[in-house]
């Protein structure tokens, strides 16, 4: 039986001092900590037979999962370069970007800007459209579309995918229970963790999802 996985990474942490919610802002990149993690993660991929052999790696166009993938990259590049086989490149896709937010660029927490006031935390509470205006089904369904199409483009492989928090979850809720809300602070979605979708080449089916925290130990 063949099967393709898809190994769904979240970005290292961004250097936010001012706590603003970037959303899909430009000129967001990861801090240092965040460097660290991404490399942790390209690390364990690369060590782990089972995962080093992937056929390409992609990301979102934006600035933090494209560096998280950059790491990656160069630690399972190595490999490939000890294994007499050619590098891999970027590939990045709008399917796996952020969600759409409403708010971008208001300041989480006091002060002018402050996303709680004018009484903008309500729209949080509603699960089905929540504060940043695109749905969880619509990130969902966008993140299944670009799944099936590199299933279906990589049969009995593996690929790296750098994604966002709430892609990344929402997709994994949808193929879990049959529906993508769910209550945001309950998610199991951690800086630069690996959630790892197996499918069935023959019929699509999910055979398994996993999930490790490769940089939990990360300072």
């Amino acid at each position: 039986m063949s099967a393709t996985t898809i190994h769904f990474v979240r970005h290292g942490k961004v250097f936010n001092p001012d706590h603003l919610l970037y959303e899909r802002l430009p000129d967001f990149h990861l801090s240092n900590r965040g460097r660290r993690m991404a490399e942790a993660t390209g690390a364990y991929i690369a060590a782990n037979p089972q995962m080093n052999t992937v056929a390409a790696v992609y990301s979102s166009p934006l600035d933090r999962t494209r560096e998280t993938a950059g790491a990656i990259l160069e630690a399972l590049n190595r490999v490939r370069a000890e294994r007499g086989e050619g590098e891999l490149e970027l590939i990045t896709d709008e399917r796996v970007i952020e969600a759409e937010n409403e708010f971008r660029g208001k300041r989480i927490g006091h002060g002018e800007g402050a996303l709680w006031k004018n009484g903008n935390w309500k729209l949080v509470l509603n699960l089905y459209k929540p504060s940043w205006g695109e749905s969880y089904r619509h990130i969902a369904e966008r993140m299944d579309a670009f799944a099936r199409e590199k299933v279906a483009q990589y049969p009995g492989q593996q690929i790296v995918v750098v994604s966002h928090e709430s892609p990344i979850w929402s997709y994994r809720h949808m193929l879990e229970t049959g529906h993508p809300e769910h209550w945001m602070f309950l998610r199991r979605t951690a800086l630069a963790s690996v959630t790892s979708v197996t499918y069935d080449n023959e019929t699509g089916r999910v055979m398994s999802i996993t999930y490790v925290d490769p940089a939990a130990d990360v300072k």
